[in-house]
């Protein structure tokens, strides 16, 4: 659905990151955890195109503006690169935005039975959060979050509270273990009984991610990140390889649209080009 919607809070929560609230229609409460928005910044031309930004929550608030008493709202995460993500930092409660969403397919929890491990990085935490929330009333949720630096481990604190036990790994030693969170993560599988991966952040993570669960034969998901023009599967211009068809020829998929989570058995990962985060 196309809507618009208003900021009702914009914080930057470490350096180059911001988390922004804003209202939502109410069947926007229906979106899945990996589900994704089309956000354009401006009224005008320049940015021409809407950004892409994964849902980190949803839900209700109360307020005195409406006959009902309460409203929907959604966050994001979002980390300031360009033009449109400076603009957006620039935000104030009561401006507006226009937004296309919730997009795309989200992550699939599956059964209660077992243990659920979350990996991220980066921006990849935002879904993990909203995948958390719905998790942990049922199974047991653990999160391994990593990052260049203290600066990159994003809300954590957010996650405890929910009750997810939560692993950090730093290239620089910061903040928790020293070096990438995969080889954290491989050391925990080494362990778990009954586990399931999701995973979203950078591609190297993700090819890490990816390996170390055909290693273990543990199931895993993963939620890609990609440039988008549309959000719909029409321009194609956010394609990745999937699985070879049996005449040698690759399986493309949109990641808008037959995405971002996919089966990590699903894609045609790179050969040999598991580097880690």
């Amino acid at each position: 659905m196309q809507f618009h919607s208003l900021v009702i809070s914009n914080v930057e929560v470490s350096p180059g990151y911001w988390r922004m609230r804003m209202t939502a229609p109410p069947p926007f409460a229906g979106s899945r955890p990996g589900q994704f928005l089309m956000v354009k910044v401006t009224e005008g031309a320049d940015p021409l195109l809407r950004r892409p930004f994964g849902i980190f929550d949803t839900g209700s608030f109360v307020t005195e503006y409406t006959d009902c008493g309460s409203q929907t709202y959604l966050e994001i995460l979002y980390k300031v690169v360009g033009k449109g993500t400076a603009m957006l930092a620039a935000m104030h409660n009561g401006d507006r935005l226009d937004i296309l969403g919730p997009l795309g397919r989200g992550f699939e929890p599956g059964d209660s039975a077992g243990e659920k491990i979350l990996v991220g990085g980066g921006i990849g935490l935002a879904p993990l959060y909203f995948l958390a929330r719905e998790m942990v009333a049922s199974s047991r949720v653990r999160l391994f979050a990593g990052g260049r630096s203290r600066e990159d481990i994003l809300c954590i604190t957010e996650f405890e509270r929910l009750g997810v036990e939560t692993y950090v790994a730093t290239d620089d030693g910061t903040l928790g273990d020293r070096g990438f969170v995969t080889q954290v993560l491989e050391r925990h599988l080494s362990t778990a009984r009954n586990a399931t991966l999701f995973a979203c952040g950078p591609m190297p993570m993700l090819q890490a991610t990816a390996e170390i669960a055909r290693r273990h034969n543990v199931p895993c998901q993963v939620s890609l990140e990609a440039y988008m023009a549309c959000g719909m599967g029409a321009c194609l211009g956010c394609v990745v390889k999937g699985k070879e068809h049996r005449d040698g020829h690759p399986d493309y998929r949109c990641v808008c649209k037959d995405g971002p989570v996919f089966e990590q058995c699903d894609l045609l990962w790179e050969e040999g080009a598991g580097g880690h985060s």
